[in-house]
């Protein structure tokens, strides 16, 4: 039996992703690092209250065997562009540097579409640098997803977002070939395809949008 590290269990995908590591057998405990409690009871979930300016005081608790990474934000949340880097770079850094240092055996990173390290957009840039640091922490098992536009209920509201849905919904039946991973996905789906690559042997670790749509 595993024990499952969860980062961002409070959003679109990390909800999905909780109960989907609840619901399954491989897993005894599922440590779950947040700012504020939520209200959760269940046997098999560890509440760790986190500062996630001070991650290297919380090196004792991330600890486990499948480290899960869905932690996010947006520049309209985070008016501050040094949080926003600390958020979408840094922190993703520094947890899987302790993850490493802690002999965790996977990392499952939720990425970005078109992430590039030397993307003009930040973004991609920051999603595309995060990937180039667990590619050279040499996980035993690297596990990187590339979502495109995201559905589900969201606790905030995005409008630009929900216009780029919309649109790609009405234009997914035209999305063909390698534009097939521009097709929105629902975050649920995403969850349960990470769960599944963090147990199954898989011929390859980086799924973009319609490759997690196969896996799932």
């Amino acid at each position: 039996m595993k024990t499952a590290l969860l980062f961002g269990s409070s959003g679109l995908i990390g909800g999905h992703l909780l109960n989907q590591l609840i619901q399954n057998n491989n897993y005894s405990k599922i440590k779950i690092f947040v700012r504020s409690e939520p209200e959760i009871n269940n046997p098999k979930v560890e509440i760790i209250k986190i500062d996630f300016n001070d991650l290297e005081n919380h090196n004792k608790d991330i600890k486990g065997d499948d480290c899960f990474f869905c932690i996010g934000t947006t520049k309209q949340n985070s008016k501050d562009k040094n949080e926003y880097q600390r958020v979408e770079l840094e922190i993703p850094k520094e947890i899987a540097k302790i993850a490493k240092s802690n002999l965790v055996n996977s990392f499952i990173f939720v990425s970005a579409l078109y992430a590039n390290p030397k993307s003009s957009g930040k973004y991609v840039r920051f999603k595309g640098l995060v990937e180039e640091e667990l590619k050279r922490l040499n996980f035993l098992k690297l596990v990187l997803m590339r979502p495109s536009f995201l559905m589900g209920d969201r606790k905030e509201k995005r409008i630009g977002e929900k216009i780029g849905i919309f649109v790609f919904k009405l234009l997914s039946p035209l999305l063909l070939g390698p534009l097939k991973k521009m097709r929105p996905i629902h975050s649920k789906t995403v969850a349960k395809a990470m769960v599944r690559a963090a147990n199954e042997n898989l011929e390859k670790n980086i799924f973009e949008s319609n490759e997690i749509v196969e896996l799932f």
